[in-house]
């Protein structure tokens, strides 16, 4: 009887034991279930990194920074180091050339400037440019990071940098434009053509400028634009002559003494004749003619899409004032809009001949600009937008629409679009006239005529409808 209540009291002890043990055991697994939540939850089966950002409040540095820029740079100071170990390694080979030191007879001052352009110059821009590389930096014990200016580590040339760089209010408050700093702006394609904008941003500062006029324009069509400005003296003809009077000068080629000749095809004006098969240029073929100038927009065309602009300015009387000429061209419109004491700005590019130099000349206002850039005018600004010559059926819709829309711009309300001879492919017809007609514009004038066979001319004049609202 004793064994038999012994072995009971064993035996419940036992169970109590491992009941006792099972419910220990699923509180252990709960609590580490709900332990590795909480870790999970809290970042550690993250990266390293990540842990120290997350319980630090240390933010990735390098976010938004152009490590790729950095890199290019760096491998562009360590190939000018390169090149100057080189140099100076075969200067040396030389000099421990006994026939070769005999023969040389190099002055004091030669060597000096030996040293100077191919030793210390090189030497001092890999330095320099080393020393400008900006490198994000955490502020203090915060949680902000240095904003680093994303193009500067870009570029090597001084030059730019110190234009990109925003530049801070001098007295530390907001100015009067309601900012703390100025950011100067270029083209986002100037990332694109880096090593043509370095070129163009060598100089020195306050000598002269060297005569590229042509590879400023070459990298502002190709979306370099706006260029940033420069700190050196632009050139000028040196045979320069004062310009005709205003009276002589709207029907006068102008003086060839007054153009720098020296990157166009032609040397002077005759020499840009339509008759020239060699004149350097495609776009308005005899518009340096001035016999044949003088008949435009005033005698009857051989076309019915050749208005006058007599009949154009007689829709609204007395009501154009200012306007502004988008095309390819040397004047003619705006010299003929003058006469009728009405200012009109003419957009230029020199497309391989002085335009913007004889609108200049003839006492008109060229705007160099590209199809690139939004027009520097307000809102509303402008009573006409003529345009001739240069959209025809070759641009692209989209881009199209977007330049059209920015003379909806500057076109005020009740102003005039005059399409001038546009032209196109008949079987794009239909989605330029789209471009046109979608903004609503009442039609004065809609003509269309055969330019060939396979293609079409269009001539309008528009007028922007009133928007209140």
């Amino acid at each position: 009887m004793k064994m038999k209540r012994s072995c009971f009291s064993r035996c419940g002890f036992a169970r109590l034991m491992g009941w006792l043990q099972l419910v220990l055991g699923i509180l252990v697994i709960i609590v580490s279930i709900s332990s590795l939540f909480q870790f999970y939850s809290a970042g550690f089966f993250v990266h390293n990194e990540d842990i120290c950002r997350h319980f630090y409040g240390i933010k990735d540095v390098y976010q938004g920074f152009d490590t790729r820029a950095l890199n290019d740079r760096v491998a562009e100071v360590l190939k000018s180091i390169e090149n100057l170990q080189e140099k100076l390694e075969k200067t040396l080979q030389q000099m421990e050339n006994k026939d070769v030191l005999h023969k040389t007879n190099i002055t004091k001052l030669e060597y000096k400037m030996y040293l100077e352009e191919e030793v210390l110059r090189p030497l001092y821009s890999a330095h320099i440019a080393l020393r400008q590389v900006r490198l994000p930096k955490i502020e203090g014990s915060g949680n902000a990071t240095v904003k680093e200016e994303p193009l500067i580590d870009t570029f090597i040339t001084e030059e730019i940098r110190k234009y990109i760089t925003p530049k801070e209010n001098r007295i530390g408050k907001v100015n009067f434009y309601g900012t703390e700093k100025i950011y100067n702006t270029i083209g986002h394609a100037c990332v694109l053509m880096k090593n043509e904008l370095e070129e163009y941003m060598d100089y020195d500062i306050g000598s002269y400028c060297k005569d590229d006029w042509n590879l400023a324009q070459k990298l502002m069509v190709n979306g370099c634009d706006p260029l940033p400005r420069r700190r050196c003296l632009t050139r000028a003809s040196k045979v320069y002559q004062q310009p005709y009077p205003i009276n002589e000068s709207l029907w006068k080629l102008p003086d060839d003494r007054n153009v720098r000749w020296g990157n166009y095809r032609c040397r002077n004006f005759a020499c840009l004749s339509s008759r020239n098969p060699k004149r350097g240029y495609t776009k308005c073929t005899g518009c340096f003619d001035m016999e044949k100038e003088k008949l435009k927009w005033v005698a009857n065309g051989s076309i019915p899409v050749d208005f006058l602009i007599r009949d154009v300015l007689a829709i609204k009387p007395g009501q154009i004032r200012i306007g502004l000429d988008y095309g390819v061209g040397t004047g003619t419109f705006a010299a003929r809009m003058r006469e009728q004491n009405i200012t009109i700005v003419t957009t230029a590019l020199n497309l391989g001949a002085p335009f913007n130099e004889i609108i200049a000349l003839r006492g008109l206002i060229p705007l160099y600009a590209t199809l690139n850039q939004r027009l520097p005018f307000f809102d509303n600004t402008f009573d006409l937008i003529h345009t001739t010559g240069f959209l025809d059926g070759w641009i692209d819709l989209l881009l199209m629409d977007f330049i059209i829309f920015d003379w909806d711009r500057v076109l005020r309300p009740g102003g005039l679009l005059w399409i001038d001879r546009f032209f196109c492919n008949k079987t794009d017809l239909d989605d330029y006239m789209y471009m046109f007609l979608q903004f609503r514009y009442k039609k004065h004038k809609w003509v269309l005529a055969p330019k060939s066979k396979d293609e079409i001319y269009l001539s309008a004049v528009l007028e922007k409808p009133p928007r209140a609202i």
